[in-house]
């Protein structure tokens, strides 16, 4: 059964009947806001509740594990909530045989990235009555501002309109950058309760961020030079390796939609101009470029690249840094060759 996003609150009732959750989408802090909603709903009157999170590659390779943790019952307390994360088609049989048997008091939550109508598990939870399904889009700016009013608020924090808009505008469309960064101002600024836009730009290291953006656009533009002279500049001895794949992700979702309004209308420059949220004037150029360069195909691949270099580098912290960059460096060699 399909609950929006934005229903999940007024439908406290209705979730609690059900023991299979998929939340997936690409918006990652929505994602998850709504797996701890569910999770703390769960939670009501349970003094101990036993967790255990798999994902999905430890299923494939060891499936016992995974099944004896689904009908063992829980050792602590009367309920238990398995997790499951990078959630896809390659384990519906094994959700499904989970599902038939329907252990009594075992939660199943499936965490997944953006997954197509085609998707079979995504159909599965959509059509099945007792199971949910939740799909998690982009924030909008709207939604992005009464988050950051609420964590203003909750903080009891002052900002101008302008140095609100600056913060929706760094976080990339991602409600855990924004508020990541409230929490930042919040930390450094003590009990200073209005904040100048100065004041924030410096708290937030925002020339850094825009470095960070920079990058990330010269590379899906191909422009070899620019990205290996940004890389020497900003990062010889650390990477915000999550960071950087999140605001690639975010990149190629939107170059995704503005390539699919392409078969509606010819008039590029008016789906860039109408993209939310809105591009900044300076970038509008290097976006032009990159939907020349790129094909939807091949954005949707970059898509589960992103997925599974994430992956490789939390398991491989070791060599995270040259995971990363290879990474990088494929995409940028790539798009020269075909700009």
């Amino acid at each position: 059964m399909i609950v929006k996003s934005y229903q999940i609150k007024k439908s406290k009732l209705e979730i609690k009947k059900n023991n299979f959750f998929l939340i997936y989408g690409e918006n990652i802090g929505l994602k998850k806001d709504i797996k701890n909603f569910i999770t703390s709903l769960l939670k009501e009157n349970e003094n101990d509740l036993e967790t255990s999170s798999f994902y999905e590659s430890d299923i494939i390779n060891n499936d016992e594990n995974f099944y004896n943790a689904a009908y063992s019952g829980s050792l602590f307390g009367s309920k238990k909530i398995i997790y499951v994360y990078e959630s896809t088609d390659k384990i519906l049989k094994k959700i499904s045989n989970v599902f038939e048997k329907n252990p009594e008091n075992i939660f199943f939550i499936f965490i997944s990235q953006v997954l197509e109508k085609k998707s079979k598990l995504r159909d599965f939870f959509e059509k099945t009555k007792k199971a949910v399904c939740i799909a998690c889009y982009m924030d909008n700016e709207k939604d992005l501002e009464t988050i950051a009013q609420l964590e203003l608020k909750k903080n009891n924090i002052s900002l101008s309109r302008e140095a609100i808009n600056l913060l929706i505008e760094k976080s990339n469309s991602d409600r855990n950058n924004l508020r990541n960064e409230i929490e930042k101002i919040h930390s450094f600024s003590l009990n200073k309760k209005k904040i100048e836009l100065d004041e924030l730009k410096s708290l937030i290291n925002f020339s850094g961020d825009y470095k960070s953006d920079l990058l990330i656009n010269e590379c899906l533009c191909g422009n070899i030079s620019q990205y290996r002279k940004i890389i020497s500049e900003l990062y010889i001895n650390a990477v915000n390796q999550i960071l950087l794949l999140r605001i690639l992700s975010n990149k190629i979702q939107r170059l995704l939609r503005i390539k699919e309004g392409e078969n509606k209308t010819e008039q590029i420059d008016n789906l860039i101009n109408a993209i939310k949220p809105q591009i900044f004037w300076k970038e509008k150029p290097l976006v032009k470029k990159q939907l020349k360069i790129w094909k939807i195909d091949d954005l949707k691949k970059i898509i589960d690249e992103i997925n599974y270099t994430e992956l490789l580098c939390k398991k491989n912290p070791q060599i995270s840094n040259s995971i990363f960059f290879n990474f990088f460096s494929e995409i940028c060699k790539k798009a020269s060759s075909s700009s």
